[in-house]
């Protein structure tokens, strides 16, 4: 699936040969699956190292070192929330109303071996509130809507860490107009054109 060509990025981010394994299990069955769900876009499978594992494991370098209980929201097959819990993140709850999605991520947890929370549940109807240290997304809303989203899974002082494409600043200046919150921005490592949203305040207007 390609994990030679980034092999010096997997270093850079100090990833085992243990979780290198299991994220090789997640991939295969993700390939085995994706031939009766649609789990992501059939052309990103012959890059699925870049375009989905590295896309979510650079995510980690960026977690505060107190990150107990991430939440990933609108994990679909579960990116980045899945790739981070079998980084090691203790903590790990997965949000999605897709009923097969989340079925085929209850396979890959076991696969792995890895301990998730799923919510197989629309994010309105997660029955906690304000209990995770992160929120984590990657392609479910625009950068305004999951401002709003994360506001009731957040725990004060909680951060949000967004995966963003090509329209990254406009969403920015687009959420502005109805949030103050202060952001760091970093560039992808799966993607010449996407941002690494780091957001660790935030109010609304």
């Amino acid at each position: 699936m390609g994990f030679a060509k980034q092999q010096d990025q997997w270093d850079a981010l100090n990833v085992s040969r243990e979780t290198l394994d299991k994220l090789q299990a997640y991939g295969d069955l993700l390939v085995k699956w994706q031939a009766k769900i649609n789990l992501v876009s059939n052309s990103t499978l012959d890059d699925l190292w870049t375009r989905h594992l590295l896309d979510s494991a650079q995510v980690y370098p960026y977690l505060p070192q107190n990150c107990k209980t991430l939440v990933d929201i609108g994990c679909g097959a579960g990116f980045p929330g899945l790739v981070l819990a079998i980084m090691g993140v203790p903590d790990v709850h997965l949000v999605d109303s897709d009923m097969r999605k989340m079925a085929f991520v209850r396979e890959a947890a076991r696969v792995t071996e890895t301990a998730v929370t799923i919510h197989n549940c629309r994010i309105d109807d997660v029955k906690e509130a304000e209990f995770a240290d992160v929120v984590t997304s990657r392609a479910l809303a625009t950068l305004d809507k999951l401002l709003g989203f994360s506001s009731v899974l957040r725990k004060e002082g909680g951060s949000c860490i967004f995966l963003k494409g090509k329209k990254a600043d406009e969403e920015i200046m687009e959420a502005q107009k109805n949030w103050d919150f202060d952001y760091v921005s970093k560039g992808s490592l799966s993607d010449p054109q996407g941002q690494i949203l780091i957001i660790e305040r935030m109010t609304r207007k």
